[in-house]
């Protein structure tokens, strides 16, 4: 879990500073939870997890935040970020996440101006090898 950085203005500034310089989380284990209770997004900032997926997997995750967010699983193709998911001004969401391509994906949450209070879990799945 990490936060990034000084007040943004823009969902998409946040996005290009994450492509400038990626993600560097503690690695999530496939077959253990991530959960995390009160995560603190200070304003316009952002919290970030990353992991690398490959087709076959998939990730089961769920939040619920205090406040609204902006919420994406994103991953970086060059200079390009790519989001498969993105939902804007969410206070919740439970679902799952198949990749299409081998890649580091990262789960993406940014507070608004009165910042927000998180809590998530996160559940890698391999598929089989």
């Amino acid at each position: 879990m990490r936060q990034r950085g000084p007040p943004r203005r823009s969902f998409f500034l946040c996005a290009l500073i994450v492509a400038l310089y990626g993600c560097a989380t503690e690695s999530i284990r496939p077959g253990m939870p991530r959960e995390v209770t009160g995560a603190k997004i200070n304003p316009y900032e952002v919290l970030e997890e990353c992991l690398q997926m490959t087709p076959g997997d998939w990730l089961s995750y769920r939040f619920d935040a205090q406040r609204p967010v902006a919420f994406n699983i994103h991953y970086h193709e060059g200079q390009a970020v790519i989001m498969p998911v993105s939902r804007e001004g969410v206070t919740s969401d439970d679902d799952a996440f198949r990749p299409l391509v081998n890649q580091e994906y990262c789960l993406m949450w940014q507070a608004g101006r009165e910042g927000a209070v998180l809590d998530y879990r996160i559940l890698l799945n391999r598929g089989q090898r």
